[in-house]
């Protein structure tokens, strides 16, 4: 059985031949052509664009699209040729104006153009890889118009002239700018900036540079910022009207590198009237109006911060080393605290809050605060003055704000042991004269501080507080034994029972108590020791206070309120008249110092002289006659007599606080060392000096040669040793 054989079928084309007019494209074309002129000489309107869209369709269907493209070109390049030979005949300022009416022409014939060359710009031009006709006609534009020879310097020195003319105060016609500028920039961006954006730019540096040495020779800084701020704006707003926006950030660069970064050394250390003249006379506007400026320029902001930070060093030294200034410690701190609000609010007001400018300040005053070896004391001093009547009536917002930047200043301390050293002495005294205002204003600030430098650095203090609560509650009992078993009559006892260790006390103090007042003494004594076993007490003399009752001539009485010192001395008036120095001394053993500071208080402070003095000084001399003066008035019943007591330390007393601080240092460093040299069991002398001081820092920068000796000390009780192979090396002896 024979397969079937499969045969293929062919379609044949239409074998009837289509006679094509061999005139076809030149007529399609002229039709074409004629359409084209017509469009340029604003004939329009009498052309079906159907018809003429089907001609170019057909033509480039017909394979004619190279003829239709070739002969496009020509034709617009003669239309080009004629309209750059009307844009040249223009005369003065009617140049731009022709170049732009022919430019908003030329661009509405061009979209009619390339909506009756539609097919052939989706196919044609496509397969070949030809401009499209909208970018061929920007392109004709271009080089036959915008960079013809006779054109192309005449347009950019007449936009170069306009600006000129306007910065110089001249109103020109910015739309008509805005239109030139913005054919540029459809031309393309290589033609925007190489035929107009170069020279600009060029031009403005040539502009600012001239002008800004005139700025200089003729204005002070303040002037010329406010001048240099109104040109950065207008060159600003020159953008916005009829420049491309991606010009701003080159011609702000050109008037800040001109008008700012090139001055800046001048502007800021110009005589009466730079930086330093803006700060002393807070010229906030003015800084805020440099910073804005500087900051636009790379090293703009750290040359007013470098500036400002050699002032503030400059000044915080005078401030804290000027003998005349250091004679009173409150004034002194207070102008410390006015120099930091001052700063604070430059910062806040014309910097900007600008953290670098905040660091720079803090470690100026960190700088001269510790030039001054007293600084400690004197904070301290000042927090005492506000404690004791500072800060009376003041809002409790207002006490936290005191503190806050009684602390501020703390924080800037190196020696912050000083400090407390001091401070536990003042705070000492206000509690046990009762003379603080606040008990919660001196409570928050301890908080402040155990929150800075942690539990130990404010335990002592806080012990010294338990104690007060504890000697109240000791008194009710002791008053309580006391009620019934005899009269009333006599002295009143109030005993405050310190702490060893928690409080500053003396152990150099003596005096010989009246008979009257050790009888009372031996009996609270005996009580205490009754009431506590392992206990011992010793009396601070020094510390304490009393009311006396005196009656003077005339009847006259009051209620004097001095030091337990002074009254030991006071009672000896009530058997005598008059004593000598000498016989005071003898009778009271009170030290001469001591003495001296009390007979001065009760004699020679001019309406608190309960005592007369011969010969009468303000200086106590050990020849001196004492005697009660029966005198004496005044128009309050209760008359506080304070002891005479310089505010500060004298030297004596400066020297042995700071002989306390380095010895209570000393354990503290060794300490550090253990800590040290536990974890890392091997280091050498460099990296322990170094671990010690960063350690240590928060409280105190301890000395390296210090540190040394503590070394020493540690090796010889065996909890280090050296190296045997190389020396500088430690070892923890475990």
């Amino acid at each position: 059985m024979s397969q079937a054989k499969k045969k293929n079928f062919k379609i044949e084309p239409f074998k009837h031949k289509v006679e094509m007019d061999p005139k076809y494209a030149e007529k399609t074309w002229k039709i074409l052509e004629d359409a084209i002129h017509e469009i340029y000489n604003h004939n329009a309107s009498g052309l079906s664009f159907e018809e003429l869209y089907r001609n170019a369709y057909n033509m480039v269907l017909h394979k004619y699209g190279e003829k239709l493209y070739s002969e496009l070109v020509n034709t617009m390049t003669q239309h080009m040729r004629e309209i750059a030979m009307i844009v040249e005949a223009s005369q003065g300022d009617l140049f731009l104006e022709e170049l732009d009416s022919k430019w908003r022409e030329h661009n509405k014939s061009l979209q009619m153009i390339r909506d009756i060359l539609m097919y052939m710009d989706r196919t044609y031009v496509n397969n070949f890889n030809k401009t499209p006709v909208h970018e061929l006609g920007l392109n004709l534009w271009r080089d036959n118009i915008v960079r013809s020879p006779k054109i192309k310097d005449r347009l950019l020195d007449m936009l170069l002239d306009l600006v000129h003319r306007e910065r110089t105060g001249e109103v020109i016609n910015r739309g008509l700018m805005w239109n030139i500028t913005k054919m540029l920039v459809d031309l393309g961006p290589s033609v925007y900036q190489d035929d107009f954006e170069r020279p600009f730019l060029d031009a403005a540096s040539d502009f600012y540079r001239l002008e800004s040495q005139q700025f200089i020779e003729t204005s002070d800084c303040a002037d010329y910022l406010r001048k240099a701020e109104k040109r950065l704006n207008e060159e600003i707003d020159r953008i916005t009207h009829y420049l491309d926006p991606k010009s701003e950030p080159k011609i702000t660069s050109v008037v800040e590198r001109e008008v700012i970064g090139n001055r800046m050394k001048l502007l800021v250390e110009m005589d009466n009237s730079g930086l330093v003249s803006m700060l002393i006379d807070d010229k906030y506007e003015d800084l805020g109006r440099m910073y804005n400026l500087f900051r636009r320029v790379p090293t703009g902001l750290q040359t007013i911060r470098d500036l400002m930070t050699s002032h503030l060093r400059d000044t915080g030294r005078q401030l804290v080393l000027d003998p005349e200034r250091l004679k009173d410690p409150v004034e002194f701190v207070q102008r410390l605290l006015d120099e930091k609000d001052k700063y604070d609010k430059v910062i806040q007001l014309s910097f900007n809050n600008d953290k670098t400018f905040q660091n720079a300040l803090n470690s100026s005053f960190e700088f001269f605060i510790n030039l001054n070896v007293r600084s400690p004391e004197f904070i301290s001093l000042f927090v005492d003055d506000k404690l004791r009547k500072g800060l009376k009536g003041v809002s409790e917002e207002d006490v936290e704000s005191v503190l806050d930047k009684v602390m501020m200043l703390f924080r800037y301390l190196q020696e912050k042991d000083v400090f407390e050293k001091y401070y536990k002495q003042h705070l000492a005294k206000r509690l046990l004269s009762g003379r603080t205002v606040s008990d919660d204003a001196e409570r928050s600030l301890i908080v402040k501080l155990k929150t800075e430098c942690g539990y130990q650095f404010t335990s002592k203090l806080e012990g010294m507080f338990t104690d007060m609560k504890t000697s109240r509650d000791t008194m009710q009992g002791f008053n309580a034994t006391l009620a019934g078993s005899e009269s009333n009559e006599g002295p009143t006892l109030a005993v405050q029972v310190l702490t060893t260790g928690s409080w500053p006390t003396q152990s150099g103090a003596r005096c010989n108590m009246p008979t009257e007042i050790l009888s009372m003494c031996d009996k609270f004594k005996q009580y205490y020791l009754s009431t506590h076993t392992g206990r011992r007490l010793t009396w601070q003399t020094n510390m304490g206070t009393a009311d006396l009752k005196a009656t003077f001539g005339n009847g006259n009485k009051h209620e004097l309120n001095v030091s337990t010192y002074q009254m030991f001395i006071l009672c000896l008036f009530n058997t005598a008249d008059r004593l000598t120095y000498r016989e005071i001394e003898q009778a009271t053993d009170m030290l001469a110092p001591d003495l001296k500071r009390s007979l001065q208080s009760l004699a020679c402070v001019k309406g608190k002289n309960v005592l007369r003095k011969d010969p009468m000084s303000k200086d106590i001399s050990e020849g001196d006659i004492f005697l009660f003066n029966d005198k004496f008035s005044s128009k309050f019943y209760k008359v506080k007599i304070s002891t005479v007591v310089a505010q500060k330390e004298s030297e004596p007393e400066k020297q042995e606080t700071r002989q306390k601080v380095e010895e209570d240092r000393k354990p503290q460093i060794e300490a550090a060392i253990v800590r040290i040299m536990k974890a890392r069991r091997l280091l050498d002398h460099n990296n322990i000096i170094s671990e010690v001081t960063k350690q240590l820092q928060a409280r105190f920068l301890p000395n390296p040669a210090v540190i040394k000796k503590r070394i020493e000390s540690l090796i010889e009780r065996e909890f280090l040793e050296r190296d045997r192979v190389d020396r500088k090396l430690y070892r923890y002896l475990a």
